[in-house]
């Protein structure tokens, strides 16, 4: 499979780069449904709690007598059916995130990616820097790739904070590092934008 390596300006460069799929078309979707499932389940917080008869702070004398008051038997105040008594089986902190193995959460992303890719949803840009922090440069970069109006993704290296602060403003454009990239962020856009060397990189491309 061939990507063309793109200018700013949207022409081509007349390069490429090859990916090897063989070892991704065995591969299921199941794998990144597991990968968006435990990111979604690490996002819970599972601090939800409520106070059993034991933790609630009162008194714990007999309310009335065990026998002959014509009632039923009743503890103390702390008693469930009682308003402000206790909770019975109520909830408690739980960890709702599960474990997958490194390599595992590569392959996923990788597999959304080259799935992205059969779409034609991916382009590969010539690395440029950015001479001012300007949102305009980064519209006029969308306008000159036709992908106006689209849900977009920017992957790019680190140390170029210039894109974080011209795109910040803009609501259908995310632009992250390769260390922050997620399976969340691939599957909520409809069009990736890679730099040159962050896609060789993530593939390991020489």
């Amino acid at each position: 499979m061939k990507l063309n390596i793109l200018k700013k300006n949207g022409f081509e460069t007349g390069r490429f780069l090859k990916i090897k799929n063989d070892s991704l078309k065995e591969k299921t979707n199941h794998i990144i449904y597991l990968e968006i499932k435990r990111y979604f389940s690490a996002q819970r917080q599972g601090t939800n709690k409520s106070k059993e008869r034991s933790e609630i702070t009162g008194s714990t004398k007999k309310i009335q007598r065990q026998k002959g008051s014509g009632n039923a038997r009743k503890g103390n105040i702390k008693n469930p059916i009682f308003r402000s008594g206790g909770r019975i089986f109520g909830p408690k902190p739980k960890k709702f995130n599960f474990k997958l193995n490194k390599l595992f959460k590569v392959l996923a992303k990788k597999l959304l990616i080259y799935f992205k890719i059969k779409k034609n949803k991916v382009k590969i840009l010539e690395y440029f820097f950015l001479k001012k922090n300007k949102t305009f440069l980064i519209k006029k970069l969308i306008k000159t790739l036709n992908l106006e109006k689209k849900k977009l993704l920017i992957i790019i290296n680190k140390k170029d904070k210039k894109f974080f602060i011209a795109s910040r403003n803009l609501k259908l454009l995310n632009v992250i590092s390769i260390e922050e990239l997620n399976i969340f962020y691939l599957a909520n856009s409809d069009y990736l934008i890679f730099f040159e060397s962050v896609f060789k990189k993530l593939f390991k491309i020489k």
